[in-house]
């Protein structure tokens, strides 16, 4: 797949980003400045982690309004596949394009380890019999607390789009929330860190297995 990484002015995991896809799993892979006013051909869209313009109102909330990101929205409206990492992930629900939003974690701080997640049985490659009852992911955030009102959680339960929950909830995300999905299974979001976990000096390579679900998922989209 033809893979854009769109880099916003904050970004900072957008080189990682790049080289799990590309160098890890051999996809091409280009980073296209938040400006540029056109997907141009790619078949996939991964938002990185970091922080957009600075993280100024709120996460994500600038970067909505990036040059490209209607080119992203028309985008995934068409069923192309797209990915928030993070802060990618916090872009996507301010973009409406992913329910619910992030806000400040409950202790108020930022936090930074290694989260153990339970697999929730979301849809093809990504359940337990593909990735195991648990994985291990980093996360660094400060603005990681999942929040949606009790009719938005009721409707991703009830449509399985709930990708991972923390198994110790580090940040107060309502139902232990740490990746959803849309209806459609096209647009992804999640605060913990795959590409930071595909080599064997990171905490696990429990990304590998995220990642390679996410593009299995997407490729046999586009076969059907």
């Amino acid at each position: 797949m033809k893979i854009a990484i769109i880099q916003f002015p904050g970004s900072n995991c957008d080189r990682d980003a790049y080289y799990a896809l590309a160098g890890v799993f051999n996809q091409p892979s280009r980073l296209f400045w938040h400006k540029r006013p056109s997907l141009a051909g790619a078949e996939c869209v991964v938002l990185p982690g970091g922080f957009s313009y600075g993280d100024y109102l709120r996460c994500g909330a600038i970067a909505r309004f990036s040059p490209i990101m209607k080119s992203i929205i028309e985008f995934a409206n068409n069923g192309g596949p797209v990915i928030g990492i993070c802060n990618g992930f916090q872009i996507l629900c301010e973009a409406g394009l992913l329910p619910g939003a992030l806000v400040r974690n409950e202790g108020m701080e930022f936090v930074c380890e290694t989260a153990s997640l339970k697999v929730e049985d979301s849809m093809d490659y990504f359940n337990q019999e593909s990735l195991g009852e648990t994985i291990d992911i980093p996360i660094a955030h400060g603005e990681g607390n999942y929040r949606i009102d009790d009719a938005g959680l009721t409707e991703l339960e009830a449509n399985n789009q709930v990708l991972f929950r923390y198994a110790n909830n580090p940040n107060g995300s309502k139902a232990d929330i740490a990746g959803i999905r849309n209806k459609n299974g096209n647009v992804f979001g999640m605060m913990p860190h795959p590409e930071r976990a595909v080599e064997d000096l990171h905490p696990s390579r429990d990304g590998i297995g995220v990642i390679k679900a996410f593009l299995k998922s997407q490729m046999a989209r586009q076969k059907a």
